[in-house]
C-alpha cells in the first residue's frame, strides 16, 4: 500500500449570526505564525486583516499578505474552490470554511466528505455559540440543538458577558445538546489554534519543514501565558505494537470531550510492512498506512487533545491496548476492523458521518 499524500484538513466553522465565528476567524488568522491558512467566506460580512476586507466579491481570491489566502464563494462552488486553494502551488496547511448564519452546516460537512479531492481531509465541525444569548438564539433558531448535536468542537463565546453561575448553565446545557464533542469557553474568540489544526514548521527560508513527534507535542502546552480557551493534551508513547481490536474498541468508545487524535501506530505482526498514519476529529477516523521509514524505531505515537477528559484514565485505556506477548498476539483477521478506515480513493469509509 502506498502511502497517501500529505492532506490538508477542512475545519467548517459555524453559527448563528452575532455568535462571534468571524471574531473567532480573524483571531486564528492573526495568530497564524507561520501557519498559511486558506479561508473560504460562504457569507457575506468581513474577514478583517490590517484593512483588508472581503465583502461579497464571490469568485475572488485575495492574498492577505501572511501566507493565508481568502476567497468569497457560493455553497455550489465549493468543491471548485477546494480545488483551488489545494493546489501545491497555493502551499496552504489549513481550510477553514465560514458558513453562513443561516447555512445547515451538516450540508457544508456533507460535501466535504463526499468530495473526491483526494488532497483533503476533514477537519471537523467548530460550532459557536453566544454565551450572553444562548436562550434567545434556541428560541429563534429551534435548528441549533440539531447543529450542535452534529458539532466536533464547540465554543461557548463572549463567555466574558456572563455570571460565573449563568456560563456554567450555558455550558452544561451545550455540552448536554452537543453529544460527544468538546465544548469550550472563550472570550473574543480566543481559541488556540493549536486546538484546531497544527501549526507549520518551516525551515529559515520560508520553505516547509516535517514537524517532528516532539515538535508536535510540544505545541500542546497551554500555560497560564496563554490568553486562550484551555484544553487538555496527553501523549501516548508504546515500545509493544497495539492490538488492532482493543485500539478500535477504545476507539468507538472516545469519551466526551476528545476532540483530536493523531500521530502513529504499529500493528506489529498484524501487519509487519506498514505503520498507520491515525487522524481522528469528534467521531471523523482515518487510518493511513505507509511502509515503515527504513532504520526508524517501532512506536506507536498519539497525541490526544480535548477538553474536560481524564488524561490518567485515557493513557489506561491505551496502555490496556499493548499486546502483552506472544499469547496475546493478535489473529490476521483482526485488522478487518482496522482496514474499514483506510480510505479507498473516491470512496466514502464507514467513519465519516454525519
Amino acid at each position: 500500500m502506498s502511502s497517501v499524500p500529505q492532506q490538508i484538513p477542512v475545519v467548517v466553522l459555524a453559527g448563528f449570526l452575532g455568535s462571534g465565528k468571524t471574531t473567532l476567524l480573524n483571531h486564528l488568522l492573526r495568530s497564524a505564525r507561520g501557519t498559511r491558512i486558506g479561508v473560504m467566506v460562504n457569507d457575506f460580512g468581513s474577514i478583517e486583516i490590517d484593512a483588508m476586507t472581503v465583502a461579497g466579491q464571490v469568485g475572488s481570491t485575495v492574498s492577505l499578505g501572511n501566507g493565508c489566502l481568502c476567497c468569497a464563494v457560493d455553497a455550489s462552488e465549493l468543491d471548485t474552490y477546494l480545488e483551488v486553494l489545494t493546489r501545491p502551488s497555493s502551499r496552504l496547511d489549513v481550510i477553514v470554511i465560514e458558513a453562513s448564519g443561516l447555512a445547515e452546516p451538516q450540508e457544508l460537512v456533507r460535501m466535504i466528505l463526499a468530495s473526491d479531492n483526494e488532497r483533503i481531509v476533514y477537519g471537523g465541525l467548530v460550532e459557536v455559540v453566544d454565551a450572553a444569548e444562548f436562550d434567545a438564539t434556541r428560541e429563534r433558531h429551534p435548528e441549533t440543538d440539531r447543529h450542535l448535536a452534529i458539532a466536533d468542537l464547540v465554543v461557548v463565546n463572549k463567555a466574558d458577558r456572563v455570571a460565573p453561575e449563568e456560563l456554567r448553565r450555558v455550558h452544561a446545557a451545550v455540552t448536554g445538546l452537543a453529544d460527544r464533542a468538546a465544548v469550550i469557553d472563550a472570550a473574543y474568540g480566543r481559541v488556540d489554534p493549536e486546538l484546531l489544526f497544527d501549526r507549520a514548521a518551516r525551515t529559515d527560508d520560508g520553505g516547509p519543514r516535517q514537524l517532528t513527534f516532539e515538535d508536535l507535542d510540544d505545541q500542546y502546552v497551554v500555560g497560564d501565558a496563554h490568553p486562550h480557551a484551555a484544553y487538555e493534551t496527553v501523549s501516548f508513547t508504546a515500545g509493544e505494537p497495539m492490538h488492532p481490536r482493543r485500539l478500535l474498541d477504545f476507539l468507538d468508545s472516545r469519551p466526551e470531550g476528545l476532540y483530536r487524535i493523531k500521530g502513529f501506530v504499529d500493528f506489529g505482526a498484524a501487519d509487519p510492512a506498514n505503520r498507520y498514519s491515525l487522524h481522528a476529529v469528534g467521531r471523523f477516523l482515518r487510518f493511513y498506512p505507509e511502509p515503515w521509514p527504513c532504520g526508524e524505531e517501532r512506536l506507536t505515537q498519539l497525541v490526544l487533545i480535548g477538553s474536560g477528559t481524564d488524561g490518567g484514565a485515557l493513557l489506561k485505556a491505551l496502555d490496556d491496548c499493548r499486546v502483552t506477548g506472544p499469547q496475546d498476539a493478535p489473529e490476521e483477521h483482526t485488522m478487518w476492523g482496522v482496514l474499514r478506515y483506510v480510505p479507498e480513493p473516491g470512496e466514502a469509509a464507514d467513519g465519516d458521518r454525519p
